[in-house]
This record gives structure tokens, C-alpha cells and sequence, in this order.
């Protein structure tokens, strides 16, 4: 498993390259677990690139977000994950500031089955999120983002975890 993380890491990277035809974005966050150990996120988001129900009010529209997540511990309860999810996003109209709101549901790879005392009981986890924010003009964003991992019961126990944060989102 162990070599697995810092493959993932290089495909990350190159989706990021292969997709600068695109919009791509990059994300960075730092918040506190559930249990309050600090979480270390980055992210790339790919933009759908199309908007649903436009109105005077807002509009819906979403990205697919790719991420690693550094979770920190002392040596026998720190982790890694990767995750991978669609992100739907209700911007609300504005001149220079424009709130949204987002929620997503997507799937996650821990590198070991336990976090912080908690048994996660497999590697395979969803991930639910849900965050509000802040879009600039030129595109950058600041939010909060709460996220929760769970196994859906799959396997017993399913004590899952949560990761609060704080996020910035930029174009590359």
C-alpha cells in the first residue's frame, strides 16, 4: 500500500497536465479531524463546465474534485488518503462577490484502517461533503468544508471520521 500513495500522487499530477486545456483548478485546505488532529488537503478540480436552473438568484452548476489528504497523528495514527468525487455548486449571484453553497458524495482510499482510534474497518470509504464559500472576481475562492468518511456499513465497525477546514481554491 505504501507504494501505492506516491503513484497515485504522479497520476494526480498528470491529470492536472493532461487537463490545462480545460479549467483546472487547485485547492489547498488545512483544518481539524473529528478528534481534532490537524488534516493537510490538496485538491484538482475539474469545472463540468455547465450551469442548470440560471436564474436572477443564481445558478447550479459543479466540478469533479480529485484529492489527497494528509492526516496527522503521532506514528501509529497518522494516515493518507485519496479521494475522488462530483462537487455540485450553487453560486448566487453577484458583482465582484459571489457566495455558493456545495455538496458532494464520492469515494476514498485510506492507506490503513485505523485513524486517530477509530476503526475504519476498510480502506474503501464515501466521502459526503458539504462546504460554503466565497468566489472572487478572477476566480478565487475561500470556504469552509466539512467532510465525512464512512464505509456505509459495508463492514462492521464503520466508525468512520470527519475532516472541518478552511479552503482556497485558484485557477492554474
Amino acid at each position: 500500500m505504501k507504494r501505492f500513495f506516491p503513484a497515485a500522487a504522479l497520476v494526480l499530477l498528470t491529470v492536472g497536465q493532461a487537463g490545462q486545456a480545460s479549467a483546472v483548478d487547485v485547492t489547498a485546505a488545512i483544518g481539524q479531524s473529528g478528534e481534532s488532529n490537524m488534516t493537510y488537503r490538496l485538491g484538482l478540480q475539474f469545472d463540468f463546465d455547465r450551469s442548470w436552473f440560471e436564474t436572477g438568484v443564481g445558478r447550479l452548476t459543479g466540478y469533479w474534485d480529485a484529492g489527497y489528504t494528509y492526516w496527522q497523528g503521532d506514528r501509529d495514527s497518522a494516515n493518507h488518503s485519496l479521494s475522488f468525487a462530483p462537487v455540485f455548486v450553487y453560486q448566487f449571484a453577484g458583482e465582484g462577490v459571489r457566495p455558493f453553497i456545495e455538496a458532494g458524495i464520492g469515494v476514498a482510499l485510506f492507506e490503513r484502517t485505523s485513524l486517530e482510534g477509530n476503526n475504519l474497518s476498510t480502506a474503501f470509504q464515501f466521502e459526503d461533503r458539504f462546504g460554503v464559500g466565497l468566489r472572487f472576481s478572477g476566480g478565487h475562492q475561500l470556504g469552509l468544508r466539512a467532510i465525512h468518511y464512512s464505509n456505509a456499513g459495508i463492514k462492521r465497525p464503520n466508525e468512520g471520521t470527519e475532516s472541518y477546514s478552511l479552503f482556497y481554491r485558484v485557477a492554474l
